[in-house]
């Protein structure tokens, strides 16, 4: 499709200004270049191979042939006949090849003779006949009209051997799979027995071929046979329990949420949602959750991009699509609805402006982080710079304008230390900046690979080790000691080896993916969609898997868990989990993503967009947007089970409970009638739960 043009949402502006990738095709890639020899077919130009087609010096010495003198007498019947019923007519009419000229070479039937002899030319001769060169080249739009369109129906375009009219051919030299890396990774592989990613066993049972269960982890624990100590075996046994798809719990939201995580010591977790609330739970007991606060984002636009506790956990910091990040307590006797204002525009060069006047608006804050010891803010904007903001100071100390399009996402690289920064942008660079060298303002080095733009960046906070989730579908592990340089980067254009489709909006084809000629990644981990939203990935933590595993949400709706080969080590299914799980509001279709018509009303989906795993228990909160259209949003809690489809006691898993944790009868109703509480009422008494108050501003 074109760049300006909407797909299956019927809309050209995004619903989400969150989701700001550039929709600019590369077309002059697309007319030639190295790409060329892989298309099946080009527009042809003048000074192509074709270009005797439409040579007009060559037209003018041409005999020319009228269609009334060529074609006297013969009259041409076009029918949808297949090839085999045209031959079988073979008797009466007497058909040429469509080879791209016609020539009246029909002889009167012997039999019985005609005044004229009819030509049937079927339905597959005729498309042929559009498939040769010169008469495909007039039938052709430009190559990039139907990037990542699903209307192109690929198996049978290969099949026929011609393309439709108004489309484009896609790449079918290689198979797409071919073009990526091979999983399993044999870097991944060298990481994973290394130690640096979780720990290995000495002992595998290949003689009884026992199921790597707990109950087998536990006995080879004990008989010491896996590893040489027991905190190593001990080791061995947790990373292996990946919580399961069955949730927990299921907290509604009334908005979608778009991020949530745990503290570094797993007491705390928070998570965001487009309502510009921040609700806060004490998490102590990763099993049984206690919510105790809200903050209030008092001015914000669309919704809070993103979200940062302090490393001692008293201080939230949230942004907007505005210049202000705010700053409230978590302690819950602390009032939040008067947060401290960080003015990320105010670099002390000019005065500030009022609190509700407050914040230039002339770019928006995409990512934020604490950094190590909780003194600064580092910011990624929408004004392709990097702020770092002293809270102490109260004002920016640094700006950093290295990219050439929006800042997505940043972190720092050590947790120990606020020097090293991470910025991922749209323009599909990750760099790497050194505050203590910025004298001539240019990065440290440049991490070369991802083909579309950045959506996060996450750090392992050894300072050596990074992760990214891309647009172009891929997730990748860096390290530090292999970054490129910044004179090495500056000359390579990375607009080159990017397709610029809408993620927002259009599907990423297989077919499309061209790999990095320069990619300098360790792993390439895929089969998560990047699609709609800035998705986000994380580094498993080290003290409840060791570091074992890297995760990402999909907006396909399920979370994915990724071995550092790139193999799949598990999936949580979170659509599934909450599917139906409340019911359709009747104007849910004023909040819905996707606008569809009164005839396809929408469905229920899922999309995950951030997920965050306890510290010390295997326990995973996924954030998502989800429900009808996904217009709402929940926070599911999965923890591991063995399998196990429901808990032996109560409460059982699965229970639906609103923003506060208050049980609410109400979301058991699937029917909007009212019919599908009773059976859970008597449940819920057990439980000794008070129901939502309808009257609450906290409720629904």
């Amino acid at each position: 499709m074109s760049s300006g043009e909407p797909t299956g949402a019927g809309r050209s502006v995004s619903p989400d200004p969150s989701s700001h990738a550039t929709n600019i095709y590369d077309t002059a890639e697309a007319e030639g270049g190295e790409d060329g020899d892989d298309m099946d077919f080009e527009p042809t130009t003048d000074d192509s191979e074709d270009a005797e087609f439409f040579d007009p010096t060559e037209d003018a010495e041409a005999e020319f042939h009228d269609a009334d003198d060529g074609l006297s007498g013969v009259a041409i019947e076009f029918s949808l006949d297949d090839d085999d019923n045209a031959e079988e007519d073979g008797n009466e009419t007497e058909t040429e090849p469509a080879t791209g000229n016609l020539q009246n070479t029909a002889q009167p039937s012997t039999t019985r003779p005609r005044p004229t002899a009819r030509i049937q030319v079927t339905h597959s001769q005729i498309l042929r006949l559009f498939g040769n060169a010169g008469l495909r080249n007039l039938f052709t739009t430009h190559r990039g009209h139907a990037s990542g369109s699903r209307a192109i129906d690929e198996a049978d375009e290969a099949d026929d051997g011609y393309g439709g009219i108004g489309s484009r051919r896609t790449r079918r030299e290689t198979k797409a799979s071919a073009r990526y890396p091979p999983i399993p990774s044999e870097e991944g592989k060298r990481l994973m027995g290394s130690g640096t990613f979780g720990e290995n066993g000495y002992y595998e049972d290949k003689l009884r071929k026992r199921k790597d269960g707990l109950a087998s982890r536990l006995m080879y624990r004990e008989l010491g046979v896996h590893a040489d100590s027991p905190i190593r075996a001990s080791k061995l046994v947790s990373q292996g329990l990946i919580p399961s798809s069955n949730a927990d719990t299921i907290v509604h939201y009334n908005a979608r949420c778009y991020s949530g995580q745990f503290s570094d010591d797993g007491n705390f977790f928070f998570s965001c949602a487009q309502d510009f609330k921040v609700r806060m739970y004490d998490t102590s007991n990763p099993y049984d959750w206690k919510y105790y606060k809200s903050a209030l984002y008092p001015f914000g636009q669309w919704t809070i991009t993103d979200a940062s506790l302090s490393p001692d956990n008293k201080f939230l910091a949230c942004s907007s699509i505005r210049s202000i990040v705010c700053l409230a307590p978590t302690d819950p006797t602390l009032s939040a609805d008067a947060p401290t204002l960080l003015d990320f525009s105010d670099t002390g060069h000019r005065s500030r402006r009022n609190q509700f006047g407050g914040g230039h608006s002339h770019f928006g804050i995409w990512s934020i982080r604490f950094s190590g010891d909780g003194r600064e803010v580092v910011a990624g904007t929408s004004d392709h710079s990097v702020y770092v903001y002293d809270i102490e100071a109260k004002k920016s100390i640094l700006q950093i304008t290295g990219h050439t399009d929006d800042v997505n996402a940043v972190c720092f690289g050590d947790n120990s230390s606020p020097h090293i920064l991470y910025s991922g942008s749209d323009d599909t660079l990750i760099k790497v900046w050194d505050r203590r060298s910025m004298g001539d303002s240019r990065e440290a080095g440049v991490f070369v690979g991802h083909t579309e733009g950045l959506t996060y960046v996450d750090s392992k906070g050894d300072g050596r080790y990074v992760l990214s989730n891309g647009k172009d579908q891929t997730m990748k592990l860096w390290d530090l000691r292999k970054m490129m340089s910044t004179e090495q980067a500056s000359k390579h254009d990375p607009a080159r080896y990017s397709t610029g489709f809408d993620y927002r909006f259009m599907a990423f084809s297989e077919n499309d993916y061209e790999p990095h000629p320069h990619d300098c990644s360790l792993v390439t981990f895929r089969g998560h969609r990047v699609l709609k939203t800035l998705i986000r990935c994380h580094f498993s933590p080290p003290g409840s898997t060791g570091s074992r595993y890297v995760y990402s949400g999909s907006e396909d709706g399920s979370v994915y868990i990724y071995n550092m080969d790139a193999t799949l080590a598990g999936t949580i299914d979170v659509n599934k989990a909450t599917h139906h799980s409340r019911p359709k509001d009747s104007d849910y279709h004023t909040a819905q993503y996707e606008m569809r018509s009164n005839r396809d009303p929408a469905a229920w989906k899922t999309c995950v967009r951030d997920a965050s795993w306890h510290p010390s228990a295997p326990v995973i909160a996924a954030t998502s947007w989800n429900g009808w259209g996904m217009s709402t949003g929940t926070c599911t809690i999965h923890s591991w089970n063995d399998g196990a489809d429901d808990a032996e006691g109560e409460p059982k898993m699965g229970v639906r409970v609103n923003q506060r944790l208050e049980v609410d009868e109400t979301l058991y109703d699937n029917t909007g009638t009212g019919r599908g509480t009773s059976q859970f009422r008597s449940r819920l008494r057990g439980w000794g739960v008070r129901a939502a108050d309808d009257d609450d501003d906290e409720g629904w």
